[in-house]
């Protein structure tokens, strides 16, 4: 349509939310169908968290607050990257955002101009290259296959840095693959950074608190200390703090992005929901007790899910160190014949027949840049995942 900004022909809606509402639409046909698709804690919002929100609608905290976010907002994000990540940022070097997607939003639109290129690695979260090109920026992919643990390697890294390269994006633990880079590896790739001054660094952290066994959590600006002054540090209480509806995603950096990231928000969203950021500030300053249950439960999660796909004929399944999803590779499906004559020829194929025949919905490893891959989101009852990965088997042993 003609009067469509040009801007919009290069990007696509988010397919992880499309499968979602493909799922939610079959659900309400009355199809049987179990969604796997949704990148979102099935734990309700704990009851201390809630309080403070009910509260704070009750004594009137319900007006304009400042672009940035609260004071007591800011200042209990402060604390917590001093606390967790031994990251030292005033409340004025932090930004809260409508979820993480709005700070990478805001950082974007403050940074990037015609023809730079933001680094990022394959699989990546599908709405980092959109983002980037919404903006005139030009995604470079940078493949990390399995045998590479689905992590950026520092040779691969370099050889992808040119004179146009603005931001490298990085994401640990993942989504899509729940690969979390440990401090060596980290360490590896600040190396390389060091020496391309012109380069910065957002490092995605959503997951941070999601991650499993004796795996330790380090930041890039917390490796390196020497990548302070041009690393965005991002995270949010949707995944830990099971509030993925309240939309709080918050960052800290240099004070001059954050500036011009808080005077777009100010012509637009203008800020985050007031009542939503008194919530954040009982989840990160009050009891954190229920985070590591969480996790073991997730854990739990995991190890069924990896287990039970790696007993369907035709996947594989690597055992993730975070997040809460998988990326199994259905390569041994490629080629063969569903029961009604349809040929498997790509992962999208692979999804879509997999929901027509069994009512299960993933999301194809197409939309997150490496096939021929899918990713499942572990976020729900063991329950339903046993049923779906049955599920997925009995397809998978009725391809010919």
């Amino acid at each position: 349509m003609p009067f469509i900004a040009d801007r919009l022909s290069a990007i696509k809606p988010s397919p992880t939310i499309a499968v979602t509402q493909k799922a939610a639409e079959l659900k309400a046909a009355g199809r049987d169908v179990i969604g796997l698709g949704a990148g979102e804690p099935d734990f309700d919002t704990p009851d201390n968290i809630k309080a403070v929100a009910k509260a704070a609608i009750d004594s009137g905290q319900t007006k304009y607050v400042a672009p940035a976010g609260t004071p007591e907002l800011r200042k209990a994000i402060a604390a917590k990257f001093k606390r967790e990540n031994g990251l030292d940022y005033t409340p004025d070097q932090v930004t809260v955002g409508v979820g993480g997607k709005g700070v990478i939003f805001n950082a974007f639109m403050a940074t990037i101009n015609p023809g730079d290129e933001v680094i990022v690695p394959a699989p990546y979260w599908v709405s980092y290259p959109d983002i980037a090109m919404m903006f005139g920026g030009q995604p470079v992919f940078v493949p990390c296959p399995e045998e590479t643990g689905f992590k950026l390697q520092a040779a691969a890294l370099e050889k992808a840095i040119t004179p146009k390269t603005k931001w490298l994006v990085l994401n640990s633990p993942s989504n899509p693959t729940g690969a979390a880079y440990t401090r060596a590896e980290l360490k590896a790739l600040t190396d390389v950074l060091l020496r391309h001054p012109h380069v910065w660094i957002m490092s995605d952290d959503m997951y941070e608190h999601l991650v499993y066994g004796d795996f330790e959590f380090t930041t890039p600006a917390q490796v390196e200390p020497k990548l302070y002054d041009r690393t965005l540090t991002m995270n949010g209480v949707s995944k830990a703090y099971a509030m993925t509806g309240w939309r709080v995603g918050y960052a800290a950096g240099p004070l001059p992005l954050i500036k011009a990231i808080n005077m777009i928000q100010s012509q637009s969203v203008t800020h985050t929901a007031s009542v939503s950021q008194a919530a954040a500030v009982e989840a990160l300053n009050g009891t954190q007790d229920f985070i590591p249950k969480n996790a073991k439960v997730f854990q739990g999660r995991r190890d069924l899910v990896v287990r039970m796909l790696n007993e369907c004929p035709g996947i594989t399944c690597k055992t993730p160190e975070g997040a809460f999803y998988v990326y199994p590779s259905c390569a041994g499906t490629i080629g063969k014949t569903t029961p009604d004559g349809k040929v498997i020829e790509t992962d999208t194929d692979f999804v879509g027949a997999l929901l027509e025949a069994e009512g299960v919905a993933v999301v194809q490893g197409a939309a997150f840049g490496l096939e021929p891959y899918f990713r499942i989101s572990y976020a729900t009852s063991e329950t339903a995942l046993t049923k779906a990965c049955e599920r997925i088997k009995r397809f998978c042993e009725s391809l010919k």
